[in-house]
């Protein structure tokens, strides 16, 4: 069985990855997280591009890339750890 990654759980997965990069321009580390009763985790090391954008109420700098070192996606129920059909390209267009 392959676990089929939903649309639901690439955005989970954004949000919970956006925050834990927080300001950081390379990040190293894990988000774990349980998505309807799977207990998932994204273990990567990536580089952190930013774009600048300005406001009359000041200047941001929003991720416009994630460039992977080398990532994983692991998706595992109560028995085991199960094959998944995750891409980094498609987390990538959600940015």
């Amino acid at each position: 069985m392959i676990y089929s990654v939903s649309s639901e759980l690439y955005e989970e997965v954004k949000c919970r990855l956006l925050e834990a990069i927080a300001d950081r321009n390379y990040f190293s580390g894990h988000v774990a997280f349980n998505f309807e009763g799977w207990e998932c985790r994204l273990v990567i090391s990536c580089f952190v591009y930013r774009r600048e954008e300005r406001y009359p109420e000041g200047v941001t700098h929003p991720i416009g890339d994630l460039v992977p070192v080398w990532w994983e996606f692991h998706t595992a129920d109560s028995d085991a750890e199960w094959l998944n059909d995750f891409s980094f390209s498609t987390l990538r267009t959600l940015l």
